[in-house]
């Protein structure tokens, strides 16, 4: 009788473990926009989400700690004319978050320390280009201030946030038909992009160049995704003839046949991938769903290893993905989740069991810093750069806030004369208020306690 052997992986016993009641996020109105995006974006300070908004479009900004019940008036980002469909916090300023909208326009936030006071109308900078609604907007990886978008125009759009102008823009000869995903290569040189074409390409953004192209990738009619993973390979994921979902991972070099192709079950549902460089794993997250499955990727054969699946009983509206720095590493935990029910955002830890209490370097490799590598100039010149490393052994230290810097020229003067002609407040006037609700806020949280301590003393006596 031949004995089966195990695989040995360091992650094969990684296990997830939904937050308690009072760690997660209650009473929020997750949007029932029919999108196949994540509705959440999560980093080491905020947790921001897609929420529903009568006459225009909306997403609430929340700071990490602040779980519980939220309040039906906090106040919102609410500037779009029309609902918001995706959401990108920037990987180099933990304050500024990117928002697509189907009124056509991409616009970029700041938020201020401790989260919003009053609710957030005027952006930093507003991005206009692209003639239909946009459903993707991705930062670039290690550039400060570039900004990719895709519309359903059929157009990818590159921006230089500081000078608020499009860069580089891929036409509709180039993507024929509505663009289901894009996503950046680790040194941000190449694009990814799936199309309702069934058609995967790689693409050099900075020529206009298609470097590889894979026609139907999955035989089925449903969206597929596709994103970078380790080696020069990307990992798709899809539907079969049969409309059975599948995850497939290819060579970029020879995309004639899958590295491995795997089905997994026939729910409708789009996967979503999350890929960590650090660990190689790929997490896949379907929209209505009630699991997340995961896999560890490996350059032998057969590539691509399932791992486990964590399952609970509600399904998910959207799912957030948080960044490695924002981690607790003393609790080995690899990955975390914002999982979004109907009217509740939970937390999933993605955890290694471990019995010591010390770092656990194996599990935690330097990973991408919050610095940016390159310039806008200097990836447009022609430049590649991978993401800066740091380490977590002694924890992450969250740098200063940093300010981001538009060059607005022209728009700016428009602005003034709009803000004038209509009677709204400057940036000053608003930067005053919302200094005045921090004060009243602090006056009435003095009082709560004060009225707490007397509480205290009367039922003592």
């Amino acid at each position: 009788m031949s004995r089966q052997v195990v695989r040995s992986s360091k992650f094969r016993h990684v296990f997830g473990q939904p937050a308690k009641a009072d760690q997660c996020y209650e009473d929020v109105r997750v949007s029932q926009t029919t999108w196949d995006s994540g509705f959440c974006a999560v980093n080491p300070k905020f947790v921001a989400l897609i929420c529903e908004a009568s006459g225009g479009g909306a997403f609430l900004v929340l700071p990490l700690g602040k779980t519980g019940r939220v309040d039906k008036n906090v106040p919102t980002v609410c500037g779009h004319t029309a609902p918001v469909l995706d959401i990108a916090w920037c990987p180099h300023n933990d304050h500024v978050i990117a928002s697509g909208s189907e009124d056509c326009t991409v616009m970029v936030w700041e938020i201020p320390d401790g989260g919003l006071m009053l609710p957030l109308r005027e952006p930093v900078v507003t991005l206009e280009g692209h003639t239909k609604r946009v459903g993707i907007v991705v930062w670039h990886p290690t550039a400060q201030n570039v900004l990719l978008s895709a519309g359903c125009d059929n157009v990818i759009l590159v921006w230089d946030v500081g000078t608020g102008a499009a860069v580089l823009t891929l036409g509709s000869d180039v993507h024929p038909d509505t663009i289901y995903s894009v996503d950046w290569s680790r040194d941000g040189a190449l694009i990814c992009t799936s199309c309702r074409d069934k058609r995967v390409r790689i693409i050099e953004p900075r020529k206009g160049t298609i470097v590889a192209e894979k026609d139907r990738p999955h035989e089925g009619t449903r969206p597929v995704r596709a994103v970078f993973v380790s080696d020069g390979k990307i990992l798709t994921t899809g539907f079969s003839r049969m409309s059975e979902r599948q995850v497939a991972l290819w060579d970029t070099k020879h995309l004639e046949e899958p590295l491995s192709l795997q089905e997994l079950d026939t729910s409708s549902g789009v996967l979503l991938p999350f890929f960590d460089p650090d660990t190689n794993i790929v997490y896949l997250c379907g929209k209505g769903d009630s699991s997340i499955r995961y896999f560890e990727i490996t350059s032998e054969a057969p590539f691509l290893h399932y791992l486990s699946m964590f399952s609970s009983k509600e399904s998910q509206r959207g799912m957030g993905y948080m960044p490695k720095r924002g981690l607790e590493v003393n609790k080995c935990e690899i990955a975390r989740f914002y999982k979004l029910h109907e009217r509740r955002c939970e937390p999933i830890a993605m955890t290694v069991p471990r019995k010591s209490d010390l770092f656990q370097e194996d599990l935690y490799p330097p990973t991408a810093g919050p610095d940016a590598a390159l310039t806008a100039e200097e990836w447009l010149g022609g430049r590649d750069a991978g993401p800066l490393l740091i380490s977590l052994k002694d924890g992450y230290v969250p740098p200063k806030s940093r300010e981001l810097r538009v060059n607005r020229g022209l728009d700016t003067g428009r602005r003034k004369t709009a803000q004038e002609a209509s009677g709204s407040p400057s940036s000053d006037a608003v930067s005053r208020l919302e200094e005045e609700m921090r004060k009243l806020q602090a006056t009435v949280q003095e009082l709560q306690q004060r009225l707490e301590r007397l509480e205290e003393t009367v039922q003592a006596k």
